[in-house]
C-alpha cells in the first residue's frame, strides 16, 4: 500500500460587508483574476467548458473553475491536477461574508516560500474584498 503523505494546509480568511452571493458571483467569473490576483494572472481567456487559460508570468496554465454557488465555492484548480490549487468558500458571516481562502504545499516546501506565497495570498483577499464591497 502507498503510505499517505498530506501536504501542508494554509487559510486565511477575511470579513466583507457583503452577502456571499455576491462574493461568489465575482469570484466565479475567472475573467476577474488580474484584477484581484495580478502576481498570479496577468489576463485570461476561456479554452472550453470549464477550462480557461491564464496568462502567468511563467508562461499560459489551463486552470478549470469550479464552481458550487449554492455552497459558497469557488476553486481554481489546474486542469492537469486538480488537486493543486486555490480552494476558496464564501460563508455568511452575520450580516456579510467570511472569505476563506486554502493552498496546500508539498510537506518538504520551504517554510519562507510557504510564508511568501500566503502574503500573497492576503494581498488577494484584500483586492477581492475591496472589489465586492465597492461593487466593481
Amino acid at each position: 500500500m502507498t503510505p499517505f503523505t498530506p501536504g501542508r494546509a494554509e487559510t486565511r480568511t477575511i470579513s466583507l460587508a457583503a452577502p456571499p452571493e455576491r462574493v461568489v458571483g465575482y469570484l466565479a467569473d475567472p475573467r476577474h483574476l488580474p484584477e484581484w490576483a495580478p502576481a498570479f494572472a496577468t489576463a485570461v481567456d476561456h479554452d472550453h467548458d470549464d477550462i480557461w487559460r491564464v496568462h502567468t508570468e511563467a508562461g499560459p496554465q489551463r486552470m478549470a473553475v469550479r464552481v458550487a454557488a449554492a455552497h459558497g465555492v469557488v476553486d481554481f484548480v489546474s486542469a492537469d491536477a486538480p488537486n493543486l490549487g486555490l480552494f476558496t468558500r464564501a460563508v455568511p458571516n452575520l450580516t456579510g461574508a467570511e472569505l476563506i481562502f486554502t493552498l496546500f504545499f508539498p510537506h518538504d516546501t520551504e517554510p519562507a516560500a510557504i510564508d511568501a506565497q500566503m502574503a500573497v495570498a492576503g494581498e488577494e483577499l484584500r483586492a477581492v474584498r475591496e472589489r465586492v464591497e465597492n461593487g466593481r
